[in-house]
Order: structure tokens, then sequence, then C-alpha cells
């Protein structure tokens, strides 16, 4: 029996037929009210999971205001179709058509899409909350980012935001030290103690008012940050939401979008199912294309969160950085072998440094004789800026501790 039901239980994979996998035109783009240049970024899908996607780098791309006046946009690599912003700029009001022509001659063109006004962000403030991770089984500590919006002036409006974080933190183990050689090991006169790192939101945030709902947006949920999961909040802390209006076909589509994307890994879970978009090609309708030009106008508004802030006034747990950013010490003593001579100083170095994963940080000298006695170092993302972050300050970072 038990042979029975093993067998009868048993799942057999399933490796689906590709053969009629056709590569799909991908359309990401955005044109807004600011003096900017605008991206175009055109891509094809691939067959393998693991495969990046074709970048399309011979189409004609351009922009028609209304069926009047076309731009074209110049190439600038990797997919990407840029406008010039001193001849280009998105006004509220007007409607603008995306151009494709690939270069096998097959010509794409969006619906028109009219920039619809946006009202101002009136505030951004956050309150002390408890987040869920792991499945909603674990609970962190930390604070949500709010907003409010001014009255808009449509009666039916639909509204997306966008955000990118930028924090100041220190290094646990900053590099205070050059290794040249045994005999020669110099102080480093401006240690880089202070990084600064950005990151872009990839979360889709809409909402939608309709006809006869009020159209003021009040406490609106942008983010939350639990405050001992990473070093956001050690120092000093911003956010830049930008608020985009969009129509209701592209408030739709980000609805779609975001139930694909949350729809779950297993069988139980919501099924993919096809995106629409506004972009199709003139002469066989039927082509599947992917992506959506967007035209939103946008308005903006930065908020900073100090440690003292938020840590201290919060009463918030503190972030600590890993056990892999622990200081290693290591002497030509630690290798002693039967079989052959300890590394000499030199020789240990390099054995640290070269697959650049460890950074050399100090040495240690015997107290009594002076002599070279130890090497110690840390892993590269614990001690050096570069890796993943900014060691410049960036242009709009204002200092308020």
């Amino acid at each position: 029996m038990f042979f029975v039901v093993l067998l009868c239980t048993c799942i057999d994979p399933y490796s689906p037929n590709l053969n009629a996998y056709e590569s799909l035109l991908v359309v990401e783009g955005l044109i807004t009210n600011e003096k900017v240049p605008y991206e175009i970024k055109l891509s094809r899908t691939v067959a393998g999971v693991d495969s990046y996607p074709e970048r399309v780098s011979d189409a004609i791309v351009s922009i028609s205001v209304g069926s009047g006046n076309k731009t074209n946009l110049n190439y600038f690599g990797g997919g990407i179709y840029k406008t010039d912003s001193t001849v280009f700029t998105g006004v509220v009001g007007k409607t603008y058509i995306l151009n494709i022509v690939t270069h096998d001659g097959k010509e794409y063109k969006s619906d028109p899409c009219v920039m619809l006004p946006v009202p101002e962000i009136d505030s951004l403030y956050y309150e002390k909350d408890v987040g869920f991770t792991n499945n909603q089984t674990e609970s962190n500590e930390g604070i949500s980012i709010y907003l409010d919006s001014k009255k808009g002036n449509e009666i039916n409006m639909n509204l997306r935001w966008e955000y990118e974080e930028t924090w100041k933190f220190a290094l646990p183990n900053p590099k205070r030290y050059n290794y040249i050689n045994e005999s020669l090991i110099t102080l480093i006169s401006n240690v880089k103690t202070f990084c600064w790192k950005q990151q872009k939101s990839s979360e889709i945030l809409t909402h939608s008012i309709a006809a006869g709902q009020t159209n003021i947006i009040k406490k609106e949920p942008i983010c939350f940050i639990a405050s001992a999961l990473s070093a956001r909040l050690s120092i000093q802390y911003s956010i830049l939401v930008k608020q985009y209006s969009i129509s209701k076909k592209e408030s739709e589509f980000w609805a779609n979008l975001k139930k694909v994307n949350e729809g779950g890994s297993d069988i139980f879970g919501s099924q993919p199912f096809p995106v629409i978009s506004n972009i199709s090609n003139i002469h066989n309708p039927d082509e599947p294309v992917l992506g959506y030009f967007q035209v939103s106008a946008v308005t903006q508004k930065r908020k900073y969160i100090t440690f003292k802030e938020s840590i201290v006034k919060l009463g918030l747990p503190l972030y600590h950085y890993p056990p892999s950013c622990a200081l290693i010490e290591s002497s030509p003593a630690d290798y002693a072998s039967q079989f052959g001579p300890k590394p000499t100083f030199d020789e240990l170095y390099q054995m640290w440094t070269a697959n650049h994963y460890y950074n050399f940080i100090e040495p240690i000298y015997d107290p009594q004789t002076w002599k070279l006695s130890k090497l110690v170092f840390s892993a590269v993302s614990c001690s050096d800026c570069d890796l993943s972050e900014t060691i410049n300050k960036p242009d709009f970072w204002i200092d308020l501790n």
C-alpha cells in the first residue's frame, strides 16, 4: 500500500513546448512636463528565462504632438532613445503619439495620450509603525511614510507615485591604510568614512478617484522602513516622491500589471495573463506588443528624516551590521605548516585581496618590538563605498544633523 500511495502522489516535471515562441517588442517610455530628456526604451523578449532582453538599436523613433509637429529621438545605446530637452518639452493639455519603425519595416504607433493636469503634493510625513516580512510571519518596527495631496481639478482622477530613496551611512570598517609591501604601509590622508546610497522604487502605487468621491488624497501609504533591517535611518534619510496624473486606461494597465506581479509562484496563485498595451502594429493590429507609452504631468516633493527624529525620538531599534562585516586579523603564523614555509606578509596580503572580496584595513604592530605582527582585513562591502554606493554627496543633499 505504501508503494501504491507513493507512485500515485509523485509529481512529474513538465517541460512546455516553446516551438511556437515569438519574440515580442517591448516599449518603455514616459513623457512629463519636466524640462528633461525623455527616454523611450526598446527591447525584445527572449525564450530563455535566464537570458537578457534583446536591445533594439536600429529603429526610427519619433513623437508626434497631436496631428502636427513630429520630434525625432536620438539613439544613446542599450536600446535607449532620447529627446533633446532644449527642443522638446511636454505640455499639459496636449496630445502625444509615439511612432516606431523597426529595421524590418514594421510600423508601431501608440494611442493618442493626453497629458492631464496633476495636483500638487501637500505634504510628506511619517509615523511609527510595524511591518511584516517572511509571508506576514515576522514583524519589524519602523516608520511608514505617507502623502497628502492638494485638491485636483479632475472629476475622475487617477494618480501614480514613484519614489527615490537616498541615505547617508557610515562604513563600519573604513579603509585607513594602503599596503605597498611589508616595509611600506602608508596612512590614507582622506579616509572615506561616509557613503550615500540611492535606490528607486519598484512598487506599483496607484489611486483612482471616481466621480462623486472627494478628490483630495489623505494619508496615502508610500513605503515602510524597518529600522533594524537596513542603515537607512542610521544617520540621515531622504525620500523624493513623484506624483503623476494618468488616464483611466493607464490606471487599468498598472492595476493588471500589479495583479500579474503579485499572482504567486504556485499552482494556486493567479495565472499570468496578457497586460494590454496602448501600442500596436498599424499594419497588423493582432500582433502583441508589451509595455506602455506613458504621458503624465508630474509634481514632486522631498522629505528628510534624521537619526534623532526617527530612531531616538520614536525609540526604534538600531541597525547592526552583519557578522560578515567583522574585522579579520591575519598573521603568517596562522598558516604554519609542516609541508612548507609560512607565507610572507606580501603573500598574505595577495592571498586575502586577490579575489577583490576583502580590503586591507590597517596593520597591527608588536608593542614590544614594533615589528609588523598582523594584517587586518574586512569585506569590501563593509569598507569601501565604491562597491555599490557613491562616495560623493549628492548635489541636492543637505546635512541636518
